[in-house]
């Protein structure tokens, strides 16, 4: 979100016990001028925080510690994360034997630095085959109430490990967390299917029902399923858009190249951590993925208006019929509108771009030299169902020529 709309307060609510054994705080610097922070305006009624629900560290399969997370996340701009460790896989366990699974949150809050402001969520993720597969559950209080196996879990290799945690019903785990307030959505449930199509199954679908699945993802890593999208539009389920990262955000998402993790977009009333999962429950979010916006509506109109907006308008001489407009956008997205008025794009044929954090002008040809009009966009970076773009309209008021 825009830094400086913000307040600094930092809140760090959730009732897991930090330890004082981190090895120190994140390290924050990167080359110097660079521009890889996740900027987009708060709307008119709320704040717009950047959040990613799900990474992961040496604590189950990811290959940097949580101090490396956090650095990444301060560098991409990020208001909250989430460290979602595997709690059935452990393929480190032999090397990193941690009987708390709550080892990860809390080496993640400890690494962020004095004075920087990153909201840090628990969360874990639960490991199960189909039909159940993968789910994170945030915002919960204990990772060890989401698993069970006999004996002393440090004891264990990784394969033995989680066969005797899968012995544990999925059910059981998703009732754990829902008992703790948790946020619970499907992760990557494309991955489940052999063709890669995401269809619900008996168990989401009743675990939806029940209240106890509150989301599923439609964007993780480089990957977007219409599938998902179209499922949590049809069962009332929060979109999320995430990183999913196991190696590092530079290697996968090249932000030094203009890339940048997936996200979402959360709109809430203040910047807390309790804020935010309020918002998700109530499916207050947009996902950010490549140059995609992605969710309802109601929710993606907010945003659009705060992001781009239509500052100057005035004709290209005393006779000319030739209406210059300028557009100005302060979000990171590169709009691309298609223009849907009766009025001609003369430098173009019906579609312009807006880049980010810029403002351009364009040429229209009208008929009459109309001094108000309305001017009508499909937004193509932007969808509001897989098949479905939302659109902008603009008003003009002519007050000044050439």
């Amino acid at each position: 979100m825009l830094k400086n709309t913000l307040a600094a307060a930092i809140s760090h609510t959730l009732l897991i016990p930090v330890l004082a054994f981190a090895h120190g705080s994140a390290s924050t610097s990167g080359n110097v001028g660079e521009a890889r922070e996740i900027q987009f305006p708060d709307t008119a009624n709320h704040m717009t925080l950047v959040v990613d629900l799900h990474t992961h560290s040496v604590f189950s399969d990811g290959h940097v510690w949580p101090r490396i997370r956090v650095g990444e996340a301060i560098r991409d701009g990020l208001d909250a994360m989430a460290v979602t460790e595997h709690l059935e896989y452990q393929p480190h366990i032999e090397d990193i034997p941690h009987t708390d699974r709550n080892r990860s949150y809390q080496e993640t809050m400890m690494s962020v630095p004095e004075g920087e402001d990153l909201l840090i969520i628990a969360g874990s993720e639960i490991t199960r085959r189909p039909p159940h597969g993968h789910m994170n559950a945030v915002f919960i209080e204990d990772a060890n109430e989401l698993f069970s196996v006999p004996g002393n879990a440090a004891d264990w290799d990784t394969a033995s490990f989680g066969a005797a945690a899968r012995n544990w019903p999925a059910e059981n785990a998703v009732d754990a967390a829902n008992e703790q307030g948790a946020f619970v959505f499907w992760n990557h449930s494309w991955s489940d299917f052999d063709n890669a199509k995401t269809v619900i199954t008996d168990f989401h679908r009743q675990a939806t029902l029940d209240g106890k699945l509150h989301g599923i993802e439609i964007a993780n890593g480089s990957t977007y399923s219409p599938e998902s999208f179209q499922i949590a539009l049809d069962h009332g389920l929060t979109p999320v858009g995430v990183s999913d990262v196991h190696n590092l955000i530079d290697w996968d998402h090249e932000p030094h190249n203009g890339g940048h993790r997936p996200v979402n977009l959360v709109f809430t009333e203040e910047r807390t951590v309790e804020a935010i999962r309020e918002s998700l429950i109530e499916g207050r979010t947009v996902v950010w993925f490549r140059n995609l916006l992605l969710g309802q509506l109601e929710h993606m109109e907010p945003l659009l208006n705060a992001s781009l907006q239509l500052i100057g308008t005035r004709y290209l001489g005393e006779d000319s019929g030739v209406l210059e407009i300028e557009l100005t956008n302060v979000s990171d997205a590169t709009f691309e509108l298609e223009n849907l008025s009766d009025y001609t794009l003369v430098q173009s044929h019906d579609i312009i771009e807006v880049p980010p954090h810029s403002s351009e002008t364009y040429l229209l040809r009208t008929d009459g030299r109309p001094n108000r009009g309305d001017l009508q966009f499909r937004v193509l970076n932007a969808l509001i169902a897989p098949d479905a773009n939302p659109e902008m309209q603009f008003t003009f008021d002519v007050t000044s020529n050439f």
